[in-house]
């Protein structure tokens, strides 16, 4: 299929950080050069929750319905219905609802390097339970719709949850999965508390190894 269509109202509410509303629009149609997601919210509300981007990381905000109003490092920026905002890596931004169902599109990637779908999307709805604690919960909700996405990211964070409440098999399963799709987070998963239920577990040693130094110790 060459194009799809959606509007923003059809795709799925995911409540998110500080009472916050996304869209999953990259998710939804199965973008996969650019991030891309939707924020809503109602006259007064916060439309995306505090955050700074990465390094290298930019975004551009574009209001497509309502009114908004950005703080940006410190700075105030009215932003009516057409409004582009473009933010740079590092600084720190969020935006409030001036008017009823106010609608703010966000685009961004990485600064010279191929653009890879995180599946940040797809976690989401289970991030406010998994910093709650309820690893139990998100486990029972979330598992399927984690492992069938695909996304490393997620299959990480599942294992998270699993790791702490002892599910220790499941979790190095998923981990394994998640380094081997994305290598890069065998480096996270070296420091990560969450992982600290595993530490005595030789396949759990191994796999957060170097693969050098598992291939020669």
């Amino acid at each position: 299929m060459s194009y799809r269509v959606a509007t923003v109202d059809e795709l799925q509410d995911i409540p998110y950080r500080e009472d916050t509303h996304m869209r999953p629009v990259r998710h939804h149609l199965g973008i996969t050069a650019f991030g891309t997601n939707a924020w809503t919210a109602a006259k007064g509300d916060r439309l995306m929750p505090e955050h700074a981007e990465d390094e290298g990381v930019e975004e551009m905000y574009v209001v497509l319905q309502g009114r908004a109003r950005f703080e940006i490092d410190g700075d105030t920026v009215d932003a009516p219905v057409g409004t582009l905002v473009f933010v740079g890596p590092e600084t720190s931004r969020t935006a409030f609802a001036e008017e009823a169902d106010t609608t703010v599109l966000a685009v961004g990637s990485r600064v010279g390097q191929p653009y890879e779908a995180g599946g940040w999307e797809v976690w989401a709805e289970f991030h406010p339970a998994y910093d709650a604690g309820d690893y139990e919960g998100v486990i029972e909700r979330g598992r399927s719709t984690l492992e069938n996405a695909g996304y490393a990211t997620p299959l990480y964070n599942l294992a998270c949850c699993e790791a702490q409440i002892g599910r220790t098999e499941e979790a190095i399963a998923h981990l394994r999965v998640a380094i081997e799709r994305r290598p890069s987070l065998r480096d996270y998963a070296r420091d990560d508390t969450d992982f600290d239920p595993l530490r005595d577990e030789p396949s759990f040693r191994e796999l957060i190894s170097a693969p050098d130094a598992a291939r020669t110790g």
